[in-house]
């Protein structure tokens, strides 16, 4: 039996969402925004509506957050008093011991593999690779094509950019942003932009 779903934002980022929840067996019953503007317009046939408050404060509803931005995914959650699904799509590879928190989704194409641990209201975006025992904080997004080697930490909020690889015991300090096509192969600290290869903070 499919589980209702509802999904909260309705941008680019979340067609791909719905998408994912649709091929994991969600029924994906609703899709709500705090803009009126989208009210009325469809994503993949889903019609917006909204404000998102009523359903993020109901403890009975099951809702995902569609919100690419780490902080504004955050910021939702932090007060939401609803469950959260964790949406893992069947074309995502992920090994039995993989444990991912609530909220978070892993979309098609994704590897994922033995013992890592993934946070809440993680984004594991299309085809990313992440290796043996690495540990994703709450809020990480990996986007499109990143590869993770094995033993690499990822603090919170962090984002890594499309293609950005990360050799074995890499880490990232918490909200920080790592640039498209980055290498990193060492320690970033927190709160950093990081660009290049080897990648070096820049502001």
């Amino acid at each position: 039996m499919e589980r209702a779903l509802v999904v909260v934002g309705s941008g680019g980022h979340a067609k791909v969402v719905i998408a994912s929840a649709q091929a994991a067996g969600f029924a994906v019953t609703a899709v709500v925004d705090d803009d009126p503007a989208r009210w009325g317009q469809h994503v993949l046939g889903v019609a917006i509506s909204g404000p998102a408050s009523p359903i993020l404060e109901d403890p009975a509803a099951l809702a995902v957050l569609a919100i690419g931005a780490n902080r504004a995914r955050r910021a939702r959650a932090d007060h939401a008093r609803c469950q959260f699904a964790t949406v893992v799509h069947p074309r995502a590879v992920v090994h039995p011991s993989v444990r991912i928190g609530a909220g978070s989704v892993v979309f098609a194409g994704a590897v994922i593999q033995p013992d890592t641990a993934i946070g809440g209201h993680a984004i594991v975006n299309t085809a990313a690779s992440i290796d043996h025992d690495c540990v994703l904080g709450d809020f990480v997004h990996v986007a499109p094509g990143v590869r993770l080697a094995g033993s690499v930490v990822l603090g919170e909020g962090a984002m890594l950019g499309i293609g950005t690889v990360a050799i074995p015991g890499a880490r990232v300090g918490a909200w920080s942003v790592v640039g498209a096509g980055a290498a990193i192969l060492g320690e970033l600290p927190a709160n950093v932009v990081a660009i290049g290869t080897p990648a070096r903070p820049r502001r």
